[in-house]
């Protein structure tokens, strides 16, 4: 489990801990988006697969 307690040092006043801005791979690590990625990608071959295929 995430220990969420705070430490005895407090956080420096310049660079707040809560306040720093996250990028994109941030973003792309959430299971969700991942989940929506893949089920896009998974469309997307089975179309192209489709009309190089059947069609």
């Amino acid at each position: 489990m995430l220990d969420t307690t705070q430490s005895e040092a407090a956080p420096s006043h310049d660079e707040p801990s809560e306040d720093k801005p996250r990028g994109c791979l941030f973003a792309l690590s959430q299971p969700p988006l991942m989940i929506f990625l893949a089920v896009i990608g998974c469309l997307l071959l089975m179309a192209s697969l489709h009309d190089l295929l059947l069609l």
